[in-house]
């Protein structure tokens, strides 16, 4: 089965955020997968994931401090990248934040807020989408039942 979205990471440590683009991922039924990849410890084996992963439609990468792991990874692809910006650093994910979200131009990368996977999962969700009615369903329905609980809580 293909990848549909490739998760990356900079480190172990990034797990416990990350894993929860992948939780959303997989409750939708779409298909995922993890990788552990530092765009300043192991540039080489980024660049073979990338090329061993080129037919995934959507890239989620999370990393911390300088945070260029969604930016080198938007620059060897043409498919939708979207930064995850995390926490741990002196700056609580701050300097991770501008690091990912002040990309030059033509060199896009859509980011969530500071340790925002979940949310990564969920545009992720979005932009496969726009080329599949069946999903495209599924978030309307999920956004419908979000909707309801709320009205629920105000019985």
């Amino acid at each position: 089965m293909k990848t549909q979205v490739l998760i990356l990471m900079g480190s172990e440590s990034d797990a416990p955020v990350m894993q929860k683009a992948q939780e959303v991922l997989k409750e939708f039924g779409v298909s995922a997968e993890t990788k552990i990849c530092s765009a300043h410890r192991s540039p080489n084996f980024l660049h073979k994931i990338m090329a061993d992963y080129k037919d995934a439609d959507v890239f989620i990468a999370g990393a911390g401090m300088a945070a260029h792991l969604a930016g080198v990874v938007a620059s060897l692809t043409i498919k939708p990248v979207i930064g995850v910006p995390l926490s741990g650093s002196k700056l609580n994910g701050l300097d991770a934040l501008l690091s990912t979200v002040q990309m030059p131009s033509g060199m896009p990368v859509a980011t969530v807020a500071v340790d925002g996977a979940k949310n990564a999962g969920f545009l992720a969700l979005q932009i496969l989408a726009l080329n599949d009615e069946i999903l495209s369903e599924k978030i309307s329905d999920f956004k419908k039942n979000q909707e309801q609980e709320i009205i629920n809580k105000n019985k």
